[in-house]
C-alpha cells in the first residue's frame, strides 16, 4: 500500500502564508470539500478556489477544522491527543446511523415475527464472525463457514476456529451491556476471540511483551504503523476503559456512536495484543453500541462491508496518524461503513420477505406445486414459511388433519423425499424441518 503523502506542517503553512491568514479566515473557507472530508493526500491534487494555491487552500481548511475540533483524552504514541472534528457531513450521517441503529428492523412486509427477527440475528452474527475472521487471515470459505456454524460441528483447522470464537463471542456479548469495560474484561474477549487459534496459546488474554513488539507491513514490506510500545499498554488500556465508561453528562458529552468508533479506532492503533487486536477492537465497537442502547447494530455486519475494500479500512487509520492525530477519517470512514451495513440488513430483508410473498403464492391451489402436493402439505410447508425453524412429528401432524397415522407419515416423507424438509430422530420420535432457505427453493 502507497503510503499518504503527509500534510505540510502547520508552522511551516503558518511562516510561508502569514500575511494571508487574515485573508483566508475572511473568506470561511470550510473544514469540507464538496461535503467530504479531504487529506491533504487527496487535496493537493485538486483545484483550489479562484485567488488561491493549494497550501493557502489547506490552510483554511485546517483553520476551519480547529474552529470545530474536540480533543479526546486518548494520545498517540508520541502523547499527542487525539481529535475529532464534527463538520457537517458527519454529523449528518451520525443522525442516519443512530436513527436506523436505535429503531425498528422493519422490511417491505412490515415489522417480521419474533422468530424472523431471531433468525436475521443469527445471519447477521455468522456473517460478522466470519468476516472479521477472514479480514485477519482465516482461508475458510464462506459456504464451509456457514455449514460449520449451522451443523455445530467441531473446527477443523485455524481459520474455523477463529470463526467459530468469534460466533461465540458476539452472542456472549449481548449479555454484557450492563457491564463497565476493564482491562480484564477486554482480556476476557480477546482470550475468547482466540482461544485454541494462535500459534503461542499463552498469549491469548494477555498483553504483548517487550520483545513482541510489532510492525504494522504491508504484503511488500512497508512499514504503515509502529504501534505503542509494550511498556505503555497497562496505561493505555486503562485510558482507554476510562474513555469507554464515561458518563455522558452536558459538560462531557460526546455522541456514543463517535465513542464506539474511537474505541475501535484505538484498540486497532494501540495493537495491544500479538494477533487478534482488530477482531477484538471490532468487538469491543459492537459492546459500547449495544451499550448505549443502539439495539440494531446485532444485525449489522461491518467486516462484510470492510472486507469489500480492506485497503480504505488501513487507509483511514493512516490519514489519521498523517495528520496530527485528527481521528475523524477514521470516523467518516465508519460512519460511510454503517450506512452500507444498514442498507445491507434492509435488502436482505426485504429479498427475504418478497421470496417467502412468492413461495405461498406458489403453494395456492391451482398453482405448480399444487399438483404436486397434497393440500396437507402444502399446509405444512406454509406454516414451515411463517415459523422458521419451527420442528413437525408425524403424531401431531395426523392429529391436525385427521388422517391414519401412515398417511401423516408419507405426507411427511414425501417433503424430505422433494428436498424440502430434512429429517432426524430425537429419541424414538421422528423429527420433520424445513431445509435452510425453503423460499427459495419453492421457486426453482
Amino acid at each position: 500500500m502507497k503510503l499518504p503523502v503527509s500534510p505540510p506542517s502547520w508552522q511551516e503553512l503558518s511562516h510561508r502564508h502569514g500575511r494571508e491568514i487574515g485573508r483566508l479566515l475572511s473568506l470561511r473557507i470550510g473544514a469540507e470539500v464538496g461535503g467530504k472530508y479531504e487529506h491533504w493526500d487527496h487535496l493537493r491534487h485538486l483545484d483550489p478556489p479562484a485567488g488561491l494555491d493549494v497550501e493557502q487552500w489547506w490552510l483554511g481548511i485546517k483553520f476551519a477544522r480547529q474552529a470545530l475540533a474536540r480533543f479526546l483524552p486518548l494520545r498517540d504514541r508520541k502523547g499527542n491527543h487525539f481529535s475529532i472534528t464534527l463538520s457537517d457531513s458527519i454529523q449528518r450521517r451520525l443522525f442516519l446511523v443512530a436513527r436506523d441503529a436505535a429503531g425498528v428492523l422493519q422490511g417491505t412486509g412490515g415489522i417480521p415475527s419474533e422468530t424472523m427477527r431471531e433468525r436475521y440475528l443469527v445471519r447477521s452474527l455468522m456473517e460478522e464472525a466470519m468476516t472479521s475472521s477472514q479480514l485477519e487471515g482465516a482461508a475458510t470459505t464462506t459456504q464451509a463457514a456457514k455449514e460449520m456454524l449451522r451443523s455445530g460441528r467441531e473446527p477443523r483447522d485455524y481459520g474455523e476456529r477463529m470463526i467459530v470464537n468469534n460466533f461465540r463471542t458476539m452472542q456472549e456479548l449481548r449479555h454484557w451491556f450492563d457491564r463497565p469495560l476493564t482491562p480484564g474484561t477486554v482480556f476476557e474477549i480477546h482470550r475468547m476471540l482466540t482461544d485454541g487459534a494462535l500459534d503461542d496459546p499463552g498469549a491469548a488474554g494477555r498483553f504483548r511483551k517487550a520483545g513482541e513488539d510489532i510492525v504494522i507491513e504491508d504484503e511488500t514490506g512497508t512499514v504503515l504503523h509502529v504501534p505503542p510500545p509494550a511498556s505503555e499498554l497497562p496505561a493505555r488500556m486503562q485510558a482507554l476503559c476510562d474513555f469507554a465508561n464515561q458518563g455522558d453528562d452536558d459538560e462531557h458529552f460526546i455522541h456514543p456512536v463517535v465513542r464506539a468508533i474511537v474505541i475501535h479506532f484505538q484498540l486497532g492503533y494501540d495493537h495491544p495484543f500479538v494477533d487478534g487486536n482488530g477482531r477484538t477492537a471490532r468487538a469491543l465497537f459492537y459492546w459500547s453500541m449495544l451499550r448505549s442502547g443502539f439495539w440494531m447494530t446485532e444485525y449489522f455486519s461491518i467486516s462484510s462491508i470492510l472486507r469489500q475494500a480492506p485497503a480504505q479500512y488501513s487507509r483511514a487509520y493512516l490519514y489519521t496518524e498523517s495528520d496530527e492525530g485528527d481521528v475523524t477519517y477514521f470516523l467518516s470512514h465508519q460512519l460511510d461503513v454503517l450506512l452500507k451495513a444498514i442498507d445491507g440488513v434492509h435488502g436482505y430483508i426485504a429479498r427475504k420477505q418478497q421470496a417467502q410473498l412468492e413461495a405461498e403464492a406458489l403453494l395456492k391451489p391451482g398453482s405448480r406445486l399444487a399438483r404436486l402436493l397434497n393440500h396437507r402439505q402444502r399446509a405444512v410447508l406454509l406454516n414451515a414459511l411463517k415459523h422458521p425453524g419451527k420442528h413437525f412429528t408425524i403424531a401431531v401432524h395426523q392429529r391436525t388433519h385427521d388422517v391414519a397415522y401412515d398417511t401423516a407419515r408419507s405426507d411427511l416423507l414425501g417433503l424430505v423425499s422433494a428436498k424440502l424438509m430434512q429429517q432426524y430422530k430425537q429419541g424414538k420420535t421422528l423429527m420433520f424441518v424445513a431445509r435452510p432457505e425453503l423460499a427459495d427453493k419453492l421457486k426453482r
